[in-house]
């Protein structure tokens, strides 16, 4: 089991956090930020805003989900696929966007869409459990500690709000040991216990890592015009994005919300009107593109770029 959870602890902190193995005390950290240009058979990268992880029982401290969060970020970014995004940017009070116990994505997302998110991701606590297993007789028991964590994650399409991923997991990880005439209770364990507590947390969500980008491939990528001078349009995604230079790019206008006359609930988001294309020529800033007009005219800021 501890080679096990030293193994976790590995994987969730990666390339971001590292300890000097000379000098236990010291502590590195490394921000990676993935340049490689995409291939020429793949799409850009697209943005995935992570919200702060819920948690359903309210005795579990903050730094938990903080913790578990953030290793959940750098294991999505770490893939090169997608850019993993802190939602710290998003003006939005997210304690007035609840219901239920969950965030109101389809609302939460329509806003994000104004910083080129493609989607918003949701994950959730829904509980911590310890079952033990042991011998009926002796003061020397065997016993059998199986670590319960049960998570969900929900994924939501900023353009159309539209759900894309919805999955509740359970990860049981199962420990044999002996103990001498010992009894424990499950929330003084998990308090007693917070390391370990929060490395398996941690590799609970880090297994949804595949499932989140397998769901993406249903999204379509997209970014923003930033802003426009003279014959210079800046885009809102760039280098790290994966844009390249020489890409054309379709520019469309928001298309009209759709809803049913009937429920009155929410269909979708008909395509804009297409304004014509442009060329990015060059980068700017962390991660930006400047473009010149290819075709077309009648281009605003905010409008919707895709690949051509």
């Amino acid at each position: 089991m501890k080679n096990f959870l030293l193994a976790v602890v590995v994987l969730c902190l990666g390339a971001c956090t590292t300890f000097d193995r000379t000098n236990p005390t010291l502590r590195r950290e490394i921000k990676d930020v993935n340049y490689e240009a995409r291939r020429d058979d793949s799409a850009p990268r697209k943005r995935i805003m992570v919200l702060p992880f819920l948690d359903a029982g309210d005795k579990r401290p903050q730094e938990l989900r903080d913790q578990a969060r953030s290793a959940f970020i750098a294991d999505l970014n770490r893939t090169g696929e997608v850019i993993a995004l802190d939602s710290r940017e998003l003006k939005v009070d997210l304690a007035k966007n609840m219901q239920n116990g969950q965030y109101k994505l389809q609302d939460i997302a329509k806003e994000a869409q104004a910083l080129g998110v493609s989607t918003v991701l949701e994950g959730k606590i829904i509980d911590i459990r310890i079952k033990r297993k042991a011998d009926n007789v002796g003061v020397v028991r065997h016993l059998t500690t199986a670590f319960e964590v049960v998570a969900q994650v929900r994924v939501v399409t900023g353009r159309a709000g539209r759900e894309v991923f919805n999955t509740i997991k359970t990860v049981t990880v199962e420990e044999q040991g002996v103990r001498v005439g010992e009894r424990v209770e499950t929330d003084k364990f998990l308090a007693n216990n917070p390391d370990m507590i929060t490395v398996i947390v941690k590799d609970a969500f880090l297994d949804f890592t595949p499932q989140v980008l397998a769901s993406l491939d249903k999204v379509t990528w997209e970014g923003r015009i930033a802003a426009i001078n003279g014959d210079r349009i800046y885009l809102n995604v760039g280098r790290v994005s994966g844009i390249q230079v020489g890409d054309l790019l379709k520019v469309t206008e928001d298309g009209d919300d759709i809803y049913d006359p009937e429920s009155g609930g929410h269909i979708g988001r008909v395509p804009g009107r297409l304004k014509g294309t442009l060329e990015v020529i060059s980068y700017f800033g962390n991660d930006g593109a400047i473009a010149v007009i290819h075709s077309g005219s009648g281009f605003r800021e905010n409008d919707r770029v895709e690949l051509y």
